[in-house]
């Protein structure tokens, strides 16, 4: 399994929460009574389990079915207050759940969309770029923490602090940052960072997370008898509590990954630390196996990056190169992976996008050497 940028497989733990999540009597929240009680505890040690993960406070994780979802109510709240002349920052290089809400948004309040480019011959998308599009009526940059497609991990603070300079929101889509690197929201200026907990080892389930007091300033749409109080007030409906338990297992067994002391937090950071470096070599190894391979080409992504590697093949299709893998037992994506715009920037939209192998902790060399076997004989079937 080389998809990791497309979900991740779960442990056993995380598992046998959410089961015990359905097998135990659970009921919705505010009754007086045993059931509604232990609902209450999920949902909060789901918020503080998230909080330790990205270093945020409980009281300002809201939590969704995932981050697309999650992200549209936020562009429907803050956009209220736009008007027309006021602008909105958007990327070349995110996923597409962190631009359409937005692009959307902006069109119904008549504000100004500007575009925040990526440099297609090398991947990176430069603090720089940000320079004269972010401005005194900018409202909102949304930027990813990294591509989804790439790998790419841009600077979000020094793009932040530019934004934070005219008084701009920061809306970071932490999504595929947050299964590889260790998260810290404050350190990198993110006013809202938004992820899923599927691509992460744990259940479909996503978080926002912010400053309450942010928060407290916000009045999304809601159901008149629902709760006015944060976080609870951006939450619709009534979710899959079971997944909720999922979601402190999951940041329990990325916890339990390290040997190192000390709270959740700092065993955390450690876990991730740790599995950012492991994937680092994966991704040397990977990335060195398929250049060596005639007519394989990669995307080019910066220096800085996660362990994620997109490319193409000649004379096939990307959707080939998939079915020719997946024939080999080596499971990768093919096509856009939403990552729309970027695709059209390197000009393979309609030629089917491009092959992504994105290993994670779980993975090791032997798997990056079957990929790179795979490829290697598929190319002679393209001749």
């Amino acid at each position: 399994m080389l998809d990791g940028a497309g979900g991740t497989q779960v442990p056993m733990a995380v598992i046998d929460a959410v089961g015990m999540g359905l097998a135990e009597a659970m009921s919705n929240l505010g009754g007086k009574f045993a059931a509604s009680e232990r609902t209450g505890q999920v949902v909060e040690a789901a918020r503080s389990a998230v909080a330790d993960l990205v270093g945020g406070e409980p009281g300002g994780v809201v939590l969704g079915p995932n981050m697309t979802t999650l992200t549209f109510r936020f562009a429907d709240t803050l956009s209220r207050t736009w008007t027309a002349g006021d602008e909105v920052v958007v990327t070349s290089l995110d996923h597409d759940a962190n631009v359409r809400p937005w692009v959307l948004a902006a069109e119904r309040a008549g504000a100004t969309l500007r575009w925040a480019e990526f440099d297609v011959a090398t991947g990176e998308l430069r603090p720089e770029a940000f320079d004269g599009i972010i401005g005194e009526r900018t409202k909102l940059v949304a930027v990813t923490a990294a591509s989804n497609a790439i790998g790419t991990r841009p600077d979000v603070r020094a793009i932040a602090d530019r934004a934070h300079v005219h008084g701009a929101l920061v809306y970071v889509d932490g999504v595929h940052a947050t299964p590889h690197v260790p998260t810290d929201v404050a350190a990198i200026g993110a006013d809202f960072y938004a992820f899923s907990t599927y691509k992460l080892f744990g259940p479909h389930a996503g978080a926002v997370v912010a400053d309450p007091a942010l928060l407290e300033g916000l009045a999304p749409a809601k159901l008149a008898p629902s709760s006015s109080a944060v976080p609870w007030r951006f939450e619709h409906g009534t979710p899959a509590f079971e997944q909720y338990a999922g979601i402190a297992a999951t940041v329990d067994w990325l916890a339990d990954l390290s040997s190192a002391s000390g709270t959740r937090r700092e065993r955390l950071l450690a876990a991730m630390a740790d599995a950012h470096d492991h994937t680092g070599v994966l991704l040397a190894r990977m990335v060195e196996g398929l250049e060596a391979i005639d007519g394989v080409h990669l995307l080019p992504a910066d220096r800085r990056r996660t362990s994620t590697v997109s490319f193409t093949v000649e004379g096939m299709t990307p959707a080939e190169v998939s079915a020719a893998l997946a024939s080999a037992g080596v499971s990768v994506w093919h096509g856009d992976y939403y990552a729309y715009e970027l695709m059209h920037r390197f000009g393979l939209a309609e030629s089917g996008g491009a092959v992504r192998a994105s290993p994670v902790l779980y993975n090791d060399e032997s798997d990056i050497d079957r990929l790179v076997a795979a490829v290697a004989s598929a190319v002679p079937a393209a001749a």
